[in-house]
């Protein structure tokens, strides 16, 4: 009985060692500071290093998105708009959006878990804003107005076709639909439509544009204000663009932080 208890206590002590010098090995990988280091102590960037296997370094924020986008969130945003019969009611769905998600790996996944409901926050701000609570697919009065660059030689206007607002940020103009549909893989300039007829397409518009103009700043000295300055023209709606992201900050528990104005 003697010799099985210190037959155990060796291996005990055996598994302990191993595990300390597994984790100290682990946490000294020799990357660089800019670099992710894998559970495989291979150093880089992208998910397969700062993903889930992230041991060091810059790793992603690795607490799921739709942890944070839950159901009553995202249909308490549709419950605040005026009456059931607008448009958007049947066309934005969490699923939609978490769907499009999986071209954005990067978006609500960087920095520490505050930095990314403060991102979750301000993306849905805008959104809840431009689109009335979910109620609007295409801007109100869009076609009457004009929304081509004739100038614009790598995205040129079709003809025939009107590049007014549509989808969660309300995408506008012939460059912008040109540069998100090659983007995203849809016919921007000469199927502009598809962004209020497809509900993950138009998902992933608002995501294209945000990672390209509005993501870098949330988080940086530039806060909230900085990113109504990249989406809103002349800083529209400003007031409200803040209300609905202080109120969602609330709800995920987290500070608003500085800056929240253009």
């Amino acid at each position: 009985m003697v010799g099985f208890n210190f037959v155990n206590l060796i291996a005990l002590i055996g598994i302990f060692l191993a595990t300390l010098l597994q984790t100290i090995v682990g946490q000294n990988c020799g990357c660089a500071p800019d670099l992710c280091c894998s559970r495989s102590r291979m150093c880089g960037l992208g998910e397969e290093f700062c993903g889930l296997n992230c041991i060091e370094g810059p790793c992603y924020n690795v607490t799921p998105v739709s942890d944070t986008v839950t159901f009553e969130f995202f249909n308490g945003i549709k419950n605040g708009a005026e009456g059931n019969t607008c448009p958007g009611m049947n066309f934005y769905w969490r699923g939609s959006f978490l769907d499009a998600l999986k071209s954005y790996p990067l978006f609500g996944q960087e920095g520490s878990a505050d930095d990314s409901k403060r991102e979750i926050a301000a993306f849905f701000a805008h959104v809840t804003y431009e689109t009335g609570n979910f109620c609007k697919i295409e801007e109100i009065d869009g076609q009457s107005k004009d929304y081509c660059i004739e100038e614009s030689e790598k995205y040129p206007c079709t003809p025939g076709k009107q590049y007014y607002g549509r989808g969660p940020f309300q995408l506008s103009w012939n460059f912008n639909y040109g540069a998100a549909g090659k983007s995203i893989g849809f016919d921007g300039l000469n199927a502009p439509e598809t962004v209020a007829k497809d509900p993950i397409i138009s998902f992933k518009t608002a995501l294209w544009f945000w990672m390209q103009n509005a993501h870098p700043l949330i988080n940086s000295d530039q806060g909230f204000g900085g990113t109504t300055r990249a989406i809103a023209l002349e800083c529209n709606g400003e007031e409200a663009r803040i209300n609905y992201y202080k109120s969602y900050c609330d709800q995920f528990g987290v500070s608003p932080g500085d800056n929240l104005t253009c």
